[in-house]
């Protein structure tokens, strides 16, 4: 079995690499893992000689088939411990992916079946990122953000993608979470600002940025 320390290498070079085959540059990767970029490329160079990445000195690094294979694996447990916390245990979808991270490098292959069966499988996490197939396939579907979609539309939120703490909090706190119908009701590129309403809530208004980070599909 790899170790948490390879775990977290290769789960992080799938992230950057948003799920496909794009070469990471070693010093987004020592950044996002917080270390030196030394110790990144070292952990690179023993990476590459057990077959899990391709390592391109002063370039990037990539995973192999067998690398991304185990990154999969880490997503899912990841994935699917978070459902858990917040469907059961109903913690905080802020504050579940710390526990997640000792948890992913735990469970066994057998309790994470029984979990995935006992929350009925579900196709993506409480932030709604995709969870991997337990044969390793992971959706990508492309979805406009409250930045880019359509003015006046029936919309409803799918994902969100920035998962730091303050960033959830907030989103709560306005109802932004996956799987509430939204309408942008106005887009001022000139003062950066997305005003919107969620249904059952009063209008409310946030910035250019922080609407990228909110995934939206058209309701049918």
């Amino acid at each position: 079995m790899p170790s948490s320390t390879v775990e977290n290498y290769l789960k992080a070079i799938l992230h950057l690499a948003a799920g496909g085959d794009e070469l990471v540059p070693m010093g987004e990767l020592a950044t996002a893992l917080a270390v030196v970029p030394g110790t990144a490329t070292t952990m690179a160079k023993g990476l590459a000689a057990d077959g899990l990445i391709i390592h391109q000195p002063r370039h990037g690094v990539r995973l192999t088939p067998a690398g991304r294979k185990i990154a999969l694996g880490v997503l899912r447990r990841h994935r699917i411990i978070e459902t858990f916390l917040v469907e059961v245990l109903k913690m905080g979808w802020a504050e579940v992916h710390v526990e997640a991270e000792r948890l992913e490098h735990a469970i066994s292959d057998e309790v994470l079946d029984r979990l995935d069966a006992l929350l009925g499988h579900p196709a993506a996490d409480p932030h709604g990122d995709p969870i991997p197939s337990r044969g390793g396939l992971l959706p990508s579907p492309v979805h406009a953000t409250l930045a880019t979609c359509p003015v006046e539309r029936a919309l409803r939120i799918v994902r969100v993608t920035e998962q730091t703490a303050t960033f959830l909090n907030f989103a709560e706190s306005n109802g932004l979470r996956p799987g509430a119908r939204i309408e942008v009701v106005q887009r001022d590129l000139t003062a950066g600002t997305v005003s919107f309403h969620i249904t059952g809530r009063r209008p409310s208004t946030l910035s250019l940025a922080a609407a990228g980070n909110i995934l939206v599909e058209r309701v049918r």
